[in-house]
């Protein structure tokens, strides 16, 4: 039974291995890119009919800024049309309204456009837009967005090329500074829009459109099959689709367009379910056709898979930090055990996630070493603490059980003296699985204990950091929930 444990731990590790290997070769190719001189795309002499898309439900609180951003797009007036794919059933509806009647005077080609039903959430509501729109190329934004005026101009000439289907452009933040949580996620995510987005596309592997921010050639969309909503993750399943029928992408890094993250843990935690349950069902609907398919080199095909496993590791991290005590207790009967010796090696891994994040941050940041360490051993934490609530989403995703699509609530709060308590789409429930959490915490306590009495070093700084994480995790949505509860409570009071 001891050496089954260490097995099982081992080959976890062993995966984690890879997947940093495949992290290390996108820190090469993005480096590599540094060195291309880039290329500046021409401007056509005659601008292309752009649809901007604008797929909304319930944004009270953004979706005005975003309707305003779009229409100060510098772009020729008689070549744009805008669609509001509204699914609102509040107050939105009527914003949206106000705000549409006030740009039409103004002599913009914006529509409201609104379905019966929510079928297929926001993928049913790109893939009707779509159906009537008059555009050849579609720009898409979400509610939090506010893009650059240039935005367009800056994207629409790179569709020079025939074959290019997408132009993504890399996200921006407003609100980075909010809090620890928000400075946290803009760690992370910089190293995906930087090494990650750059270094696929440098080196010629699948890249995907991130939902929000790019523009779409609107035969491509329809050359791949159009917008499914089998998947929680659309913007990924026709990226894949797309580019397996050989369209191209384009990544622009240098292109920025503003957005707005989650302030607060419940709201990340919706986010994150999305996200990793969907990147699943990505997986098991589209890994056969990259395997079997003729089109893509064998690198691309390795980028591919791990790219489409990439929730899979929070699976690793977590039967890794269930299987701590045992591995401990087996450790001392199996001293000297080949395999403990080998894993020892695998520890290379965080070093290798270590140089991938510290790219991205010397790439977005000047500040320190010692400040990159804070926030890396930081994100790693909390990354951590997350792996139960994401691992039961990557498994709801393989095993196939299906859910409604989630929208992050949105808050429109930049400034951290700035309240959301009163936010009307805040989650107003706890979920079991931050129970478990409180479990898993006081098991972890305990295991770093047994740790301790039997002098095995080497595990403990692993349970330290899933101590950290969980502990941050488990009460930050707690304390998020609570305080939202008693200022609803006082604000029911006063009225």
């Amino acid at each position: 039974m001891s050496l089954t444990v260490i097995i099982i731990f081992t080959a976890c590790m062993a995966f984690i291995f890879l997947y940093s290997l495949v992290q290390l070769s996108l820190v090469i190719n993005y480096k590599n890119s540094e060195k291309q001189e880039l290329k500046q795309a021409v401007a056509p002499e005659t601008w292309p009919h752009v649809t901007v898309q604008l797929p909304v439900y319930n944004e009270y609180y953004v979706i005005e800024g975003l309707i305003d951003s779009v229409c100060n797009f510098d772009y020729p007036i008689d070549k744009l049309e805008i669609q509001v794919l509204d699914d609102s059933n509040d107050e939105t509806i009527e914003l949206i309204k106000n705000k549409i009647s006030y740009y039409q005077k103004l002599g913009f080609d914006i529509s409201h456009v609104r379905r019966n039903d929510r079928v297929g959430y926001k993928a049913g509501a790109l893939k009707y837009g779509t159906s009537i729109c008059k555009g050849e190329f579609i720009a898409i934004f979400d509610a939090d967005f506010k893009p650059d005026q240039k935005f367009l101009k800056a994207t629409v000439p790179h569709f020079k090329n025939e074959n290019t289907g997408v132009v993504q452009t890399k996200w921006g933040y407003t609100n980075s500074k909010y809090s620890t949580l928000t400075q946290l996620q803009e760690f992370g995510l910089n190293a995906h829009f930087s090494i990650e987005q750059v270094g696929r596309n440098s080196g010629q592997h699948f890249i995907n459109f991130n939902g929000t921010a790019g523009v779409w050639r609107k035969s491509c969309i329809i050359d791949a099959g159009g917008w499914e909503s089998d998947t929680l993750t659309e913007d990924l399943d026709l990226s894949y689709r797309a580019q397996l029928r050989n369209w191209k992408f384009i990544y622009l890094e240098d292109v920025i367009s503003p957005s707005e993250l989650p302030i607060e843990i419940n709201a990340l935690k919706a986010q994150q379910y999305r996200w990793t349950k969907g990147a699943a069902e990505c997986f098991l609907k589209n890994f056969k056709s990259v395997l079997i398919s003729g089109n893509i080199k064998f690198t691309t095909k390795v980028h591919a898979l791990f790219h489409l496993m990439n929730s899979s590791v929070f699976l690793l991290i977590l039967l890794m930090a269930i299987l701590s005590l045992p591995v401990i207790l087996a450790k001392s009967e199996l001293e000297n055990t080949v395999l403990i010796q080998i894993s020892s090696v695998f520890m290379f891994s965080w070093l290798i996630l270590g140089l991938f994040y510290y790219t991205s941050f010397k790439k977005h940041s000047n500040k320190s070493l010692g400040h990159f360490f804070l926030k890396f051993i930081s994100f790693l934490a909390v990354s951590m603490g997350l792996s139960l609530h994401n691992s039961m989403a990557v498994l709801e995703g393989y095993f196939g059980r299906k859910t409604p699509f989630i929208r992050t609530p949105k808050f429109n709060i930049n400034e951290p003296n700035q309240k959301w308590e009163n936010n009307i789409y805040r989650v107003k429930k706890i979920s079991s699985i931050t129970y478990f959490e409180g479990i898993l915490l006081i098991y972890f306590l305990y295991a770093l204990k047994v740790a301790l009495d039997h002098h095995d070093y080497a595990m403990i700084p692993f349970l330290c950091f899933l101590i950290c994480g969980y502990a941050f995790v488990f009460f930050s949505s707690i304390i998020h929930l609570n305080r939202a509860s008693r200022k609803k409570i006082v604000y029911e009071k006063a009225i």
